[in-house]
């Protein structure tokens, strides 16, 4: 499953951060959103926009096209 077909408020863990541009792999990473972490989807803004997840106790909003390439598993 990726991380954009996630339910709202439901845990899961990341499998796989498959970014194909490494500065946003590098970003995420520095963010704490890496293979293992613990995530959460909060908010999924409209028309297109970005998805809010909560990692490690902060607030991350990234783009639909990102969060569709993280592969995430149920908790």
């Amino acid at each position: 499953m990726n991380l954009s077909d996630m339910n709202i408020s439901e845990p899961a863990r990341i499998v796989d951060v498959g970014c194909s541009n490494q500065l946003v792999c590098r970003r995420l990473n520095d963010l704490g959103v890496m293979e293992g972490c613990l995530v959460c989807v909060k908010k999924r803004h409209p028309f297109g926009g970005p998805i809010t997840l909560e990692a490690d106790g902060q607030w991350i909003a990234i783009r639909r096209k990102e969060a569709a390439q993280i592969v995430v598993e149920a908790v």
